[in-house]
C-alpha cells in the first residue's frame, strides 16, 4: 500500500469515527466553507450531511455576545499559524422551528506547520431559546424584533423586489443560504410567505419606513 493510499484510509476511517460521535462537529475551510460535517452537525438543522457540504457555516449560525470580537483575534492566529483554541456564543433555529443556542469551540488544525489551518468546530448545545410568542391581531403597537445583520440586509432586499438568486449575490450567500434565512425568520414570525415577512419587518421597525430603496433601520 503506497502512503497516498494509506492516508485515504485512515481519512475515511476518521469520516465513519466522526459520523458516530454525539457531538455536533465540523471541519470547515477559514473562510467558512464546510468541508466536513458529521450528522449531530447536521441533525441540528434537520438535514442530512451532504446538504451542508460546501456551504458557509454562517449561514446557519448567528453570531452571539462577544462573539464578532473573537473574529480578529482568530484571523491573526490563522495568519501567523498558530494553533490556538477560540470559543464563541452562536443561536440557530433548529430542524423543528425552535431557537437554540450554544458555544462553538473553534480549534485550528492543519497537516503540515505551513499551512493556511482549517477550523475544527465542535458545538455545545446550552438550551432552547424561548420562541416568539404569536402575535395578535389586535395589536397597535409592534416591540422591534432583533435581527442578524445578514438578516436585516436579506429583509431589505427582498422589499426591493430581489430574487432569491440576486439577493445571494448581493449578500454573498448561496441561495439555499437565502432560503434558510427566510425559512427561519418566517417560522420565528409566524409568518407564511415573503410578502407577509417583509411587511412584518417593517411593522417590528427593521426597515426604516421612510427609506427607498428600502434599507434595514
Amino acid at each position: 500500500m503506497y502512503p497516498s493510499d494509506s492516508a485515504i484510509v485512515w481519512r475515511n476511517r476518521t469520516l465513519r469515527l466522526l459520523d458516530h460521535v454525539p457531538v455536533p462537529i465540523a471541519v470547515c475551510e477559514y473562510a467558512g466553507r464546510i468541508l466536513i460535517v458529521n450528522r449531530a452537525m447536521a441533525a441540528e438543522f434537520g438535514l442530512l450531511t451532504g446538504q451542508l457540504h460546501h456551504r458557509k457555516i454562517l449561514e446557519f449560525f448567528t453570531l452571539q455576545g462577544s462573539a464578532a470580537e473573537t473574529l480578529p483575534a482568530l484571523a491573526e492566529a490563522v495568519h501567523k499559524h498558530r494553533r490556538s483554541q477560540y470559543s464563541v456564543e452562536v443561536s440557530w433555529t433548529a430542524g423543528d422551528g425552535s431557537e437554540r443556542h450554544g458555544v462553538m469551540d473553534v480549534a485550528l488544525v492543519s497537516d503540515t506547520p505551513d499551512q493556511t489551518p482549517n477550523l475544527l468546530l465542535s458545538l455545545r448545545v446550552l438550551a432552547d431559546l424561548p420562541a416568539d410568542p404569536p402575535p395578535e391581531v389586535s395589536e397597535t403597537a409592534v416591540p422591534r424584533t432583533e435581527v442578524s445583520p445578514t438578516e436585516a440586509r436579506i429583509l431589505a432586499a427582498a422589499a426591493r423586489g430581489a430574487t432569491t438568486a440576486q439577493i445571494a449575490r448581493e449578500i454573498g450567500l448561496t441561495r439555499d443560504g437565502v432560503n434558510y434565512h427566510l425559512t427561519r425568520l418566517s417560522r420565528r414570525w409566524h409568518v407564511p410567505n415573503r410578502t407577509a415577512l417583509v411587511a412584518r419587518a417593517y411593522a417590528y421597525g427593521v426597515l426604516a419606513p421612510d427609506a427607498w430603496p428600502p434599507e434595514p433601520a
